[in-house]
């Protein structure tokens, strides 16, 4: 039985169930099993969550807590797209317990029975998404065990994989017992059966069994009892037909008797991405649009499937909009740490000083100000002058250069705001105030929709004595760390340069330089973790050596996937872009052409207007510094073509700038070869 679901309807609870269990109120139940009986909860916010209590039976059994305690710290460790992770946990309970979110959506085998096999992007996005999800699972050092139609739901934001390491703890999978066949009859590998072995090799085995009963509403190796099925895998070719021509072969890759012949599941998901790529293009094609440039916006975009809502379910004080959002981001990429006792995920993350790096000027959304006023003509009269492009208007570098008796004096102050500042801070007191809150507010929002975060609603409080002006977040539960770090960074960005504008427009009257950036876990808290702090008189853009650089934060920001979708669109254009530049340059480089299977990705980083193009060099391409220099090239007169057309053509569009990073084998990691900004 799922932790995450069951029949996919909330029930009342009975007589003897838990009201509470760690921080989650019970609401009823999702249904039972063999392992313990799964309870529907909310956390404080809100937020559906499904309670896994193990049967007493089991609690008793200390051979059973040692296995749970492992599969709990194990798949602590799994995220990723298309899996759903671990909330928190209590192993050591008195009743041990452990928690997702709640996915709304039908199993596999529940949908095909309600509407029918998979068909279109809808398969191809199902094949790539659970092939990924077995891929990450794979490099975390876990292995599924129990890949099958009951351990896949596919919610309306694509599918999602179930119980990877977590419901195999009470039969002992985790820890081998001799002379126990362990998994589901008809999703068990033939070296399984032959061996008792289960590795990674299995669980694609399984995966291809799953792809191809998706496609066709049919078992490959037919149904029967369990020694007719076991026979047929061990000894008989899977039947496929009705699978499409490409996925079929990768399905028949995935089921080959043989596991050092299987393929592999990171080489499974890749050759599903570049088909559902495929198909993308070809449905849009006759559309006349363009199709999204990563996997993840792939899947978004090609998943259709219908709406399962339970109006069982309490509704939360929040808005739908808000708790659809949220939900969906903790289904699809919340990051857990279960450690110790109760483990749950820690919103706030740890407090983490952030010294802004200097900056060259740069445009970046200022302070609101009016038109100017200048001569006209005619004498005695005036004109207001055309706006000015805010695209163009630079953000001071140093505000108080040559200003006498600044009213902000704290610009060589180094300490770390004191938690009190945060406290005894309050509202706007007078319109400059107000508009600077406003837009602080205005450029932080512009920033998270991009990446579809608006929900993180940001609220900004002034501390004359500190001179300092604060950024809350929160309270939004089970946030993924990647989320708080892009509302950390919009944060610091948005409060930076607000206040360089006003130092730099009023330094003997402006008091406000400092900022600091904090995370609330609830409404009703007097303490909030800080999450960055800094002063707007030494610049807000990273610059290294005089020169403007990517880094490791922005290319965090910049995998996020974008819902912008000029952004999408431009994306898409720029790889093709740089695949074509390179190759009608390897006359003179003597590189090998480029492909789309080479595994160039871009994305955006709204923080700094930058695009982060990267690759995972699967086939050691850029491992010279001769090909990286090609590269970066390449990205460079690619990049900065796209992005000075959309700059010229669209009066919303700020990126321009550009970073580029390759694998480099020599490391073990990325490195960032090239980084500049193009001139529109």
């Amino acid at each position: 039985m799922s932790i995450a679901r069951s029949d996919g309807r909330l029930q009342p609870a009975r007589a003897g169930d838990p009201t509470r269990v760690g921080p989650y109120r019970i609401v009823g139940r999702l249904g039972s099993g063999g392992m313990g009986t799964v309870h529907a909860g909310l956390d404080p916010s809100g937020l559906r969550v499904a309670i896994k209590l193990v049967h007493a039976s089991h609690a008793e059994d200390p051979e059973f807590r040692a296995r749970f305690r492992r599969e709990v710290q194990l798949s602590a460790r799994v995220q990723g797209p298309c899996l759903l992770p671990l909330l928190a946990a209590d192993p050591d309970a008195e009743t041990p317990w452990l928690a997702t979110a709640y996915a709304p959506g039908l199993t596999l085998d529940q949908h095909l029975a309600a509407h029918g096999p998979l068909t279109g992007g809808t398969l191809y996005a199902f094949a790539t998404g659970t092939a990924q999800a077995l891929a990450v699972i794979h490099a975390a050092g876990v292995i599924h065990r129990d890949v099958k139609p009951q351990n896949v739901i596919l919610t309306p934001a694509g599918p999602l994989v179930l119980d990877f390491g977590i419901a195999h703890a009470a039969d002992g999978t985790s820890v081998t017992r001799t002379g126990v066949m362990t998994g589901t009859p008809g999703w068990i590998s033939p070296e399984h059966y032959r061996t008792g072995s289960a590795g990674p090799e299995g669980d694609v085995f399984a995966w291809g069994a799953l792809v191809a009963y998706a496609a066709t509403d049919r078992l490959p190796f037919g149904t029967g009892s369990p020694d007719v099925v076991a026979y047929r895998i061990m000894s008989t070719e899977p039947d496929l037909d009705g699978l499409p021509e490409g996925l079929r072969e990768t399905v028949a890759k995935a089921l080959t008797k043989n596991p050092d012949q299987r393929i592999t599941s990171d080489s499974a998901a890749q050759e599903c991405a570049r088909l559902l790529s495929a198909q993308a293009t070809q449905v849009l094609a006759a559309d006349s649009g363009s199709e999204p440039t990563s996997a993840s916006d792939l899947i978004t975009t090609e998943w259709h499937v219908p709406s399962v809502e339970d109006p069982g379910w309490q509704v939360p004080t929040m808005s739908a909009r808000k708790r659809a959002l949220i939900g969906l981001i903790a289904v699809a990429t919340a990051s857990a740490a279960v450690a110790g006792a109760i483990v749950a995920l820690d919103s706030t993350g740890q407090d983490r000083p952030h010294i802004p790096a200097k900056g060259v000027a740069s445009p970046a959304a200022p302070v609101d100000k009016p038109a100017e006023a200048t001569a006209s003509a005619s004498p005695g009269s005036t004109r207001t002058a055309s706006p000015r492009d805010p695209r163009t208007v630079k953000v001071p570098v140093d505000p108080l250069a040559g200003a006498v008796r600044p009213t902000f004096t704290r610009g060589s102050d180094r300490s770390e705001p004191h938690p009190d500042e945060w406290r005894t801070s309050t509202r706007f007191a007078n319109p400059r105030e107000q508009n600077t809150e406003q837009a602080i507010r205005n450029h932080i929002t512009s920033m998270l929709t991009t990446k579809g975060l608006e929900f993180m609603e940001p609220e900004i409080t002034f501390n004359l004595r500190a001179q300092t002006v604060i950024v809350t977040g929160g309270p939004v539960p089970q946030l993924p760390e990647n989320y708080q770090q892009m509302f950390q960074r919009a944060s610091h960005m948005a409060a930076c340069t607000a206040l360089a504008h006003q130092l730099g427009d009023s330094p003997t009257s402006w008091p406000y330089g400092r900022f600091s950036i904090h995370w609330k876990m609830s409404d009703a808290d007097t303490e909030a973790a800080m999450l960055g702090y800094g002063k707007a008189t030494g610049g807000c853009f990273s610059e290294i050596a005089g020169q403007w650089r990517g880094d490791e934060s922005g290319m965090v920001t910049a995998e996020i996937p974008s819902s912008a979708t000029g952004e999408i669109r431009v994306a898409d254009a720029a790889v093709k872009d740089i695949t074509a530049t390179w190759n009608r340059n390897t006359a003179q480089t003597n590189e090998e052409p480029l492909s789309t299977s080479d595994g160039i990705n871009l994305g955006f980083d709204p923080v700094e207007n930058a695009a982060y193009v990267w690759t995972a060099d699967p086939d050691n391409r850029f491992g010279s510094r001769a090909s990286q220099s090609n590269l970066q090239g390449a990205v460079e007169e690619a990049v900065c073509r796209k992005l000075t057309a959309e700059f010229n053509a669209d009066k919303k569009w700020n990126y321009t700038r550009w970073t580029v990073a390759a694998y480099d084998p020599y490391i073990g990691g990325r490195q960032f070869i090239g980084s500049g900004v193009c001139t529109p």
